[in-house]
């Protein structure tokens, strides 16, 4: 059969489709929740050779194989699905030209994955019928998952979007493997290739789409964020990246990580930690600086934790990031104009953001990243007197400095004095393992024309040892003190018992946002009956 007879007659199957009775099967398509991160040991052992290792991404259709390969002789991560023979294969194709009849704007408007499999499963039985084609239980079930993945989910990106290990998502265009960052095994190649370019071009375009952005030849390069947060930036022609379309897609948490949870993983202590409650709490300027994927802003949303309940915050985002447990939140996201670069319209900058976030009366503003000339605005709100907290691509207190006092920010030694401290942000191999530290933090104390700046360094992380040294001499809490007039024993008193307060949560497995956010926000009205609930007090 021709493909336009076989496309006619799909059609004349849907303009009935309603009337015809369908009947009940006893099976139905449904998948499970992605191993999380507290369901998956990983083996602990530092020879790699010898890791082989399975977990499941959607259960129970799709699974990530970590393993040896002999032959690249490399660790390489192998995406497993269901495997279709040539018949299942042939009727796949033609349930997926059905499938593409009857998808509409209000099939793309539901946000519910439940319903859409349901409307979606529904549909696939009346074609089957129509095309009087039976299938076994276990052959309906295979090709209902990649119905389901190719119209649902991302295509062949749908089990790795559900892979809570997975940070970072690499293509780097046709007949290149598809690297990954890996939470616990860095970077990592994997058994996904795309090897014909109008699906990859398809693909990109799909991203786009999701993102409710739009990419062609004449704008061949998308920044954008995934329904789900997930931040991607695309390429679309040759003439941009020489093999093809690109795409890299970012992927964040769920769920923010508290302050304990970074207790948990290494990235701080509990002693520092209070001592940035501490800073928080009483309005100082913390800059948060580090490389890609070092985890500034996951220290930054969880800095965000210690300020007051009743503060107003406003952030300020190129793309959405920041995921507050606070009622008193007001989020802005820029957004980019339409038309060509001298004639857009509609276009909001994180410049126009920021000056009129001081018309919104914030206790505290969260700048996502500061890049250009929004940092002038930053500072001289910081000099007013607003809290502020941003971060910023640098690798140590100089470069922030440098870039701070040269174009296009141009900042004078006396504006960047606003700054209280810098939190540098790192990446680090534990025992063969990757993961991020807080690798100092250091308070500014004075920034010459020069660009000489002269600090405090009150925490340093000992990469010897692994742990975190830290001194009493703190600049910024001598400001603190003269500012709210408090006695220094008092400030040493709170810095010793959050810091315990901290410990015993780590301790007790609170890990939880929003659990750790209550008791933070609880401490603030009922600091002795908190402290006495964890017994660090009688």
């Amino acid at each position: 059969m021709s493909y336009l007879l076989e496309n006619l007659k799909l059609k004349e199957i849907f303009k009935k489709k309603e009337t015809k009775e369908v009947k009940k099967e006893e099976y139905h398509f449904s998948i499970s929740q992605a191993a999380s991160q507290e369901t998956v040991n990983f083996p602990e052992t530092e020879d790699k050779t010898k890791i082989d290792f399975r977990y499941p991404l959607i259960v129970p259709y799709a699974y990530a194989h970590i393993a040896w390969d002999e032959v690249q002789n490399e660790l390489v991560y192998k995406l497993e699905e269901p495997a279709i023979d040539p018949r299942e294969l042939d009727i796949l194709k033609k349930l997926e030209q059905g499938v593409k009849e009857f998808i509409n704007m209000s099939f793309i408007s539901v946000k519910e994955k439940e319903t859409l499999i349901e409307f979606l499963e529904k549909n696939v039985r009346i074609l089957l019928t129509e095309m009087n084609i039976r299938l076994e239980k276990n052959s309906y079930l295979k090709i209902m998952y990649y119905i389901y993945r190719d119209f649902i989910g991302l295509n062949k990106m749908e089990p790795l979007m559900n892979d809570y290990f997975i940070e970072d998502i690499e293509c780097n265009g046709k007949n290149s493997p598809l690297y990954i960052v890996h939470r616990k095994y860095g970077n990592l190649k994997t058994s996904i290739i795309f090897k014909d370019m109008e699906e990859l071009t398809n693909f990109v375009e799909k991203l786009a789409q999701k993102c409710g952005r739009y990419i062609s030849y004449s704008t061949p390069i998308v920044d954008g964020v995934l329904p789900d947060g997930s931040r991607i930036n695309a390429t679309f022609t040759e003439d941009v990246s020489s093999k093809g379309p690109t795409f890299t897609i970012r992927k964040f948490t769920k769920d923010p990580w508290s302050p304990t949870k970074l207790m948990d993983v290494g990235t701080a202590s509990p002693e520092l930690l209070s001592y940035i409650w501490l800073l928080v709490e009483n309005g100082s300027n913390v800059l948060v600086v580090g490389g890609t994927g070092s985890g500034k802003t996951s220290l930054i949303n969880s800095i965000a934790f210690f300020i007051p309940p009743q503060s107003r915050i406003v952030s300020i985002e190129d793309s959405r990031e920041l995921r507050l447990e606070h009622e008193n939140w007001l989020p802005s996201v820029a957004r980019a104009g339409v038309g060509a670069d001298k004639d857009k319209v509609g276009e909001v900058t994180m410049f126009d953001l920021l000056k009129e976030s001081f018309r919104q009366r914030p206790d505290y503003i969260i700048v996502g990243e500061v890049r250009g000339t929004e940092a002038s605005v930053l500072f001289q709100g910081m000099a007013a007197g607003h809290a502020s907290m941003a971060t910023m691509h640098a690798d140590d207190v100089r470069t922030v400095i440098r870039r701070l006092q040269t174009p296009p920010i141009n900042l004078s030694p006396s504006l960047v004095e606003t700054l209280d401290a810098i939190c540098l942000m790192t990446h680090a191999k534990i025992k063969n393992v990757d993961t991020r530290k807080v690798s100092a933090i250091q308070e500014i104390l004075s920034v010459k024309d020069s660009g000489e700046v002269e600090v405090n360094v009150p925490f340093k992380w000992d990469p010897k040892t692994n742990n975190f040294l830290f001194k009493k001499q703190s600049n910024v809490f001598d400001k603190i003190i003269l500012k709210k007039g408090m006695d220094r024993q008092k400030l040493d008193y709170e810095f010793t018992v959050r810091a315990k307060l901290l410990l015993e949560l780590y301790k007790k497995k609170i890990f939880e946002f929003v659990k750790v956010q209550k008791i933070v926000h609880s401490y603030y009205k009922t600091p002795e009956k908190v402290l006495r609930e964890f017994g660090i007090i009688k």
